[in-house]
């Protein structure tokens, strides 16, 4: 008997690896799955350690181009439900786009997806609330970790011009903290404006840390960051910081 032919879709994210397969074993438990319902898998496609939503995935929209232009595909693989996605919403949208492609979409341990059958509906989109739940409960447990952080003075992620994190804990960087000293200076002794100060930076030829090129907003934001006075915000509260102050 001829072999239908299946791409195959494998994702971990950045918020819970630990607690999921990881990719080399969702792609050992999809191997097996084929070789038992006589699948041909034509290609693996590897979202690895990415968020669940659509903007920041390369190799889902590679594999929904690869549905689209490959006729003799059958439909996509996946390990469970929520490697497609965690929200119900984007996984009743996926697989309505492969429902238009005309492809199915089988999950190894959540049987007939795609089935019209409306109780094997319900219990597709039951799933999609717990898993769209636990995202929740997770994303709320990231949140507390970092306010507890805050309170005691820790830095909770994220990164600030004129300084480097090393080993979780903010440490001063000297070319930046410089200009940081720089920009104060010129707000609060020359009184120049936002727009100023940026055209003044631009000219000298620095760098901001991410764009390169410096505007009254990313003056702004320096200028209003409690950071550089050994404060930390989180939320609408500030905390007093363990690292050290720049001003």
């Amino acid at each position: 008997m001829k072999k239908s032919a299946f791409l195959a879709y494998c994702r971990t994210s950045t918020e819970n690896q630990k607690d999921e397969k990881t990719i080399e074993l969702q792609v050992a438990s999809l191997i097996k799955y084929a070789s038992k319902n006589n699948l041909e898998l034509v290609e693996f496609f590897k979202d690895d350690g990415v968020s669940g939503s659509l903007e920041n995935r390369p190799e889902l929209v590679r594999m929904m181009k690869c549905l689209r232009d490959s006729p003799d595909v059958t439909g996509v693989l996946i390990y469970k439900l929520d490697r497609l996605a965690r929200d119900l919403y984007i996984q009743e949208g996926l697989i309505k786009e492969f429902s238009k492609l005309n492809k199915q979409v089988i999950s190894t341990l959540e049987p007939d997806l795609d089935s019209g059958d409306p109780f094997r509906t319900a219990f597709r989109q039951m799933l999609g609330v717990f898993s769209q739940f636990e995202k929740a409960m997770i994303t709320l447990r990231m949140k507390g970790g970092k306010r507890r952080k805050a309170e005691s003075g820790g830095f909770h992620g994220g990164f600030v011009y004129g300084y480097r994190s090393v080993n979780g804990k903010l440490e001063v960087f000297e070319p930046e903290a410089k200009i940081v000293k720089d920009i104060f200076y010129l707000k609060k002794k020359k009184r120049m404006n936002l727009t100023h100060i940026a055209n003044h930076l631009n000219n000298q030829g620095i760098k901001t840390r991410l764009r390169g090129h410096w505007h009254p907003s990313t003056v702004r934001s320096i200028l209003k960051n409690p950071i550089y006075l050994g404060r930390l915000r989180f939320g609408q509260k500030e905390y007093i910081g363990i690292h050290q102050k720049l001003l």
